[in-house]
């Protein structure tokens, strides 16, 4: 008998077929399952802005047993001042209509603005609410020009690296429509310039390190109500996440290592000529569900 008969080609070639199909779809697998477990590259993301909340902290470091609360903190009577309802739609309407006016200025009149003002306006950014009241914030107020133009340099010469490489077209063409670029001259103008850091844990007298509950969130409530409070007394300011200038600007202001730059507030009076992009807010309707 033959070894190879006419079909045995064909056959050949059959287990060669499903050979690679096998082989294909395990290899697929493999690549998705690495996809999966790696998370994708994104070099624009800032370490200092990543969420604290979940910072761990060495286990001889902690201390279980005191927090630097008291095991029972007293419990006080409070009294609420209650309005009637037209004096509460009204307040209401009047709050909407002052916050709907806040802009994001990025032409800073270097005029200057009573100290008392910012102090007033970040006292009122402490009463936000905190993971387990550890008030997790700092509010560094820049007023020196030397510090203020060291702060300007080093934001610039990083923005640019980051329009340039790390932000990616798409990013720079969405900010291109605002008119805005790497050029911060409000960060000289500005009479004071705001850095809010958020502490992602605190020490405690005996040295060893306090657990700081929900950081990212606490302080990032605190700021929004400093936005509130600035808007309230007439004062203007831009947003302004310095990405990858963290670390060069906690070594400039002498922040301790477990303090991360989260925001930077240029604050003042807008220029007699400054201008804003003619921007609408979405209407209630989108931003609001009712069940």
């Amino acid at each position: 008998m033959a070894l190879f008969s006419p079909l045995t080609p064909v056959f050949i070639a059959i287990i060669c077929v499903l050979i690679a199909i096998v082989l294909k779809k395990t290899n697929g697998e493999k690549e998705k399952h690495e996809t999966k477990s790696k998370p994708l590259s994104r070099p624009w993301v800032d370490e200092d802005l990543k969420d604290g909340t979940d910072h761990h902290l060495d286990e001889e470091e902690i201390d279980e047993e005191w927090q630097g609360l008291d095991e029972n903190v007293a419990h006080i009577p409070f009294f609420a001042e209650r309005y009637s309802e037209a004096e509460m739609i009204k307040r209401s309407q009047m709050f909407y209509e002052l916050l709907n006016k806040r802009r994001s200025v990025r032409f800073l009149s270097d005029e200057p603005v009573p100290r008392e003002v910012i102090d007033n306006v970040i006292r009122t950014a402490g009463t936000s609410p905190s993971g387990a009241h550890t008030e997790p914030w700092t509010f560094v107020v820049v007023q020196d020009p030397y510090l203020k133009h060291k702060i300007r340099e080093i934001v610039e010469e990083e923005e640019e690296i980051n329009y340039k490489k790390r932000m990616g077209d798409r990013w720079v063409n969405d900010l291109k429509r605002l008119r805005t670029n790497w050029i911060k001259e409000y960060l000289d103008t500005a009479p004071y310039l705001i850095l809010i850091f958020k502490q992602v844990y605190g020490r405690l007298p005996n040295g060893k390190k306090k657990t700081h509950y929900y950081n990212e969130i606490s302080v990032s409530i605190a700021c929004g109500i400093l936005l509130a409070a600035l808007q309230n007394a007439g004062l203007y300011t831009v947003t302004s996440t310095p990405l990858n200038c963290g670390p060069q600007l906690r070594a400039l202001l002498q922040r301790p290592a477990n303090e991360k730059l989260l925001l930077l507030l240029p604050v003042g009076y807008p220029k007699k000529d400054a201008t804003v992009p003619a921007l609408t807010r979405k209407p209630l309707e989108d931003i609001m569900v009712v069940m």
